[in-house]
């Protein structure tokens, strides 16, 4: 356990708010930092290492790192090379229309097509010839190159238009929301369904992005060297929880006030020992299978939109880039309700008026503390893609140095 009178600056999380956040004050504020970390290891959710079979999995899920924002990735790039990798998403479906292309050669009753719905994924869905008849009729109406909503397209009076966008929401978007979410289609935010793209052209890239990739190594090892500096203490599998005590507008660590600054990364409600009721979250079940071949399917991730009771699967090997013949690791995803059951992770947090409304009073209990700051997911309660809580620690290492 370390003395904390040792430090300048205190940091709750190993993740990518806490590693930008004690790199920067460390070699840029000339702070001495002292990282807790509750798991054994660092990086957070984009914690990456080696399963039993040899192959490089996510043990958190598929992290597939892009962003438009050149300092993330300059600054990222001081601790990884990267490999070059676009991301590609089919959907996997049951084929409902005989003209639609087949999954495999020998028909197996299914079908597939890029996501987000594409000018090549109209041909997959209603037969080449149909198609590209639909398409043509896309591109008469609509720039080519560009991204409409099917709000847009419902609001074409060709009814054959509207009526691919009536298509889109019920093959991609309606069932695996209601899978990702637990939601019926009526309590699907209107809003939320009239921003369900469209891309007219056929770039098959999920991410648009000026910058994409795998950090080389994977991301276990860029947080490592994130975190390799003199003025950086671990200290990894310990609850930080268990010996902070926020009171009257003093934060303690083992009972002695600490007035630097402390970064905290978990969950808001949990730090004030969820006094006006628990945060609402949905968490996931991962289910990893080793096979006995090269590769199972023909991307690193197949959305089941339509039926199954997984959301996706993901086939690592094509994320990383990993050889490794004779043998591929997938992992099937399922969500489901966060109950705060033990082993239970909460990724996502349910953004609506009401827990908005919840989470303004946790951040209004850590404004009485001067030196305390709530960032990343856990702690904003907000969906942040990894390159905007790099972009986050770093606008707030700014103002703290």
């Amino acid at each position: 356990m370390s003395d904390l009178t040792n430090f300048d600056a205190l940091i709750v999380g190993a993740g990518y708010a806490g590693a930008v956040s004690a790199r920067r004050l460390a070699e840029d504020g000339n702070k001495k930092v002292l990282v807790l970390e509750r798991r054994d290891h660092v990086g957070g959710n984009a914690y990456d290492g080696l399963d039993g079979a040899g192959v490089l999995i996510h043990q958190y899920g598929p992290h597939i790192f892009h962003t438009n924002d050149r300092r993330v990735f300059d600054y990222l790039s001081r601790f990884t090379q990267w490999r070059r990798y676009q991301h590609r998403v089919i959907a996997n479906l049951p084929r409902d229309n005989p003209e639609a292309v087949p999954a495999h050669k020998t028909t197996d009753g299914r079908f597939f097509f890029p996501v987000p719905f594409n000018l090549d994924s109209m041909k997959n869905a209603f037969g080449v010839k149909e198609g590209e008849r639909l398409g043509r009729k896309l591109l008469d109406a609509y720039p080519a190159q560009s991204q409409v909503t099917i709000l847009e397209l419902r609001q074409n009076p060709d009814p054959e238009i509207s009526a691919i966008a009536d298509y889109v929401y019920e093959h991609v978007f309606v069932h695996y929301t209601m899978k990702q979410w637990g939601q019926r289609p009526e309590d699907i935010d209107p809003a939320t369904t009239a921003r369900v793209p469209v891309r007219l052209s056929t770039d098959g890239r999920y991410f648009q992005d000026a910058y994409q990739g795998m950090p080389l190594e994977g991301y276990t090892p860029m947080f490592e060297r994130m975190l390799d500096h003199p003025s950086i203490t671990v200290e990894t599998g310990v609850d930080a929880l268990k010996r902070l005590e926020l009171a009257d507008g003093v934060i303690r660590l083992d009972g002695e006030a600490f007035h630097g600054p402390v970064i905290y990364t978990g969950q808001a409600d949990e730090l004030f020992s969820f006094q006006f009721g628990p945060l609402p979250y949905r968490t996931l079940d991962f289910q990893y299978e080793t096979l006995p071949q090269d590769c199972f399917q023909a991307c690193g991730t197949v959305n089941y939109t339509v039926d199954g009771d997984f959301t996706r699967i993901t086939e690592f090997k094509h994320l990383t880039g990993q050889v490794k013949p004779g043998v591929t690791t997938i992992m099937r995803e399922y969500s489901r309700a966060y109950t705060g059951g033990d082993g239970e992770i909460p990724y996502y947090a349910i953004i609506n008026p009401e827990n908005n409304a919840l989470y303004a009073k946790y951040k209004a209990e850590a404004d009485k503390y001067p030196n305390l700051r709530l960032l990343g997911r856990l702690a904003e309660y907000k969906y942040y893609n990894m390159d905007a809580i790099a972009a986050r620690a770093l606008a707030l290492t700014d103002s703290l140095l």
